[in-house]
């Protein structure tokens, strides 16, 4: 399925020379502080109390969000992570997208039980369903259906709603 964003027209010059017009600055420069302080958060119960304090964003119990993730700063609201689901090292979540002549919001939501593997990127307007598995270094573009194991760039499908791996 497409990813659902609203999508916002701009006049002037490239949409990120609007940004402020969009987002108190100062509600990015909180965001920020947070993103980073967590991002280094060793400590599980911690960060996620500061995803939904600060920042936020809703995260299920038991969420394990590894180091170095990086949450939208613009939008970081828009992100709902599932219980007991594992979002890897390095990972990047955006809620909007900066484009020449308009820029785009759109919710990212990870269900319960998911597990996204390092280095990806979500873009956003995606949900990834419940007992979904994401490979490393995916970029997810589109939705993907639970239970479905994905992976690459451009993300493909894998394998399907928990059926039997093929043996090479």
């Amino acid at each position: 399925m497409a990813r659902r964003t609203e999508r916002y027209q701009v006049t002037e010059a490239n949409s990120l020379w609007q940004v402020y017009k969009t987002v108190p600055f100062l509600k990015v420069v909180k965001n920020f502080l947070v993103i980073q302080i967590a991002r280094y958060m060793p400590f599980l119960g911690l960060k996620n109390k500061l995803y939904r304090t600060f920042l936020r964003s809703k995260i299920g119990d038991q969420a394990a969000v590894a180091l170095m993730v990086m949450f939208d700063v613009m939008f970081p609201e828009r992100i709902t992570i599932g219980k007991n689901s594992v979002i890897g090292y390095n990972t990047t979540i955006l809620a909007h997208e900066y484009l020449i002549d308009e820029y785009r919001l759109g919710d990212v939501i990870i269900g319960d039980n998911v597990m996204i593997g390092a280095n990806t990127t979500i873009l956003p307007g995606v949900t990834i369903g419940d007992g979904a598995v994401v490979s490393a270094a995916t970029l997810v573009h589109k939705d993907v259906a639970p239970g479905t194991f994905v992976g690459g760039n451009p993300m493909q499908v894998i394998r399907l709603n928990n059926e039997p791996a093929a043996i090479d």
